[in-house]
């Protein structure tokens, strides 16, 4: 009995910081949903005001549709070159050159996502940012990176698939390297070309790694903010405006909480379809033996 009880007592810190960081905030926003609150004001019900606001706010289309689009791209190429780079660390080479190239790779991830955007916002400015005098040097005319609503979502994904690739790399690398050598010995073997190894091999394999690699990206490129805020602000216009970033400037800027609480609850309610859909197709790709 004493055992279970000092048990208990080691993990009560632990659960009592999850439930008042995170399941009360979670509980709050779901009754905030039908309050009007603005901080500084003690809270009123509203009903479904909230609620039918949604189909009233003429910017939350625009809103979605570009956190569809950063979603998409950014899904897609931190998982295509977090693979592609995992494969090529995972190559034959000697070890300090594999320990090198994994921490350089992997370094973005480790460094605070603000200071990296900085960093970024620097290079791609389009009067005395590095990247467009270099491009000046070969003949190319400048690129408003970050001033057009054309060029700035594409350097927005630029700097996430830069950031987070490192990431899906260690994942990958991880699936890469549980699957037998004698596998691809054997398929050497019998003839095997290395296209068709990677083929009915690697990738059958490491199927169930990039089943879990898409669900984190998706979820955690949803939920983008403080990349796009330092680097475009949202802009120019609504251009890179996400749903996160849109949720802050509702809540803490305008202080309609009951109605960011209300738009919170949209993104939670499309990232748990999003999920359980995912999972239900997984059943046709991903092979667990």
């Amino acid at each position: 009995m004493q055992e279970i009880v000092a048990g208990y007592l080691f993990i009560a810190p632990a659960f009592i910081s999850l439930f008042i960081f995170l399941v009360v905030p979670i509980l709050a926003s779901f009754v905030l949903v039908f309050m009007r609150y603005d901080v500084l004001s003690p809270p009123s019900w509203n009903g479904f005001e909230n609620l039918s606001q949604l189909s009233r706010d003429g910017r939350l289309q625009q809103v979605y549709w570009n956190t569809f689009r950063f979603v998409v791209f950014a899904t897609f190429f931190n998982n295509l070159l977090g693979l592609l780079l995992a494969m090529g660390v995972n190559r034959a080479m000697p070890s300090i050159i594999k320990y090198l190239l994994r921490t350089a790779l992997f370094f973005p991830v480790l460094t605070t996502t603000a200071s990296l955007a900085l960093v970024w916002n620097f290079l791609l400015t389009q009067d005395r940012g590095v990247v467009n005098y270099l491009l000046q040097q070969v003949g190319l005319p400048p690129v408003p990176w970050l001033s057009s609503s054309s060029w700035a979502m594409v350097s927005v994904v630029m700097f996430d698939v830069w950031r987070a690739c490192g990431f899906l790399m260690v994942i990958y690398l991880a699936g890469l390297q549980a699957i037998p050598e004698v596998l691809y010995e054997a398929a050497a073997i019998d003839g095997a070309s290395q296209l068709q190894r990677i083929r009915y091999i690697t990738l059958p394999l490491i199927s169930p790694t990039a089943f879990f690699a898409i669900i984190i990206s998706i979820i955690g490129a949803a939920q983008v903010f403080d990349n796009v805020w330092v680097l475009t602000g949202g802009g120019p216009g609504d251009a890179t405006r996400l749903i996160v970033l849109y949720v802050y400037e509702i809540g803490f800027k305008r202080f309609e909480m009951g109605y960011a609480a209300a738009v919170s609850l949209t993104l939670f309610a499309i990232l748990v379809v999003l999920t359980l859909l995912q999972f239900r197709l997984s059943r046709r790709w991903v092979h667990y033996d």
